[in-house]
């Protein structure tokens, strides 16, 4: 068991850094992200890795990867926060670009 929390403190010392810049650097994860939750998904979520495929992966891959996940957090509640009529705009729009 202490294996796996030790592990798990790694991946906070690892990640957090990277969170903390890339959060300084896009209003968005501000506004739209709790970063404590964040760290907690990302901890989950790379925890399934080894410990040898996470330290495989460079540093510049793990920012892009984390970025990614954070982005796709940030946006994926944003069409709940739209009024019917932007909704519609939306639909619209979708629509002709499928055309």
């Amino acid at each position: 068991m202490q294996d796996v929390s030790n592990y798990n403190q790694e991946l906070i010392d690892r990640i957090s850094p990277i969170m903390e810049k890339l959060f300084k650097g896009n209003s968005l994860y501000v506004v739209r992200l709790n970063k404590m939750e964040m760290l907690e998904m990302l901890v989950e979520l790379f925890g399934q890795l080894t410990p040898e495929e996470m330290t495989a992966i460079p540093d510049n891959e793990l920012t892009r990867r984390i970025t990614k996940l954070l982005t796709l957090e940030a946006v994926s509640g944003t069409l709940n926060d739209l009024t019917p009529e932007q909704i519609k705009i939306f639909d619209e729009a979708v629509e002709g670009a499928s055309r």
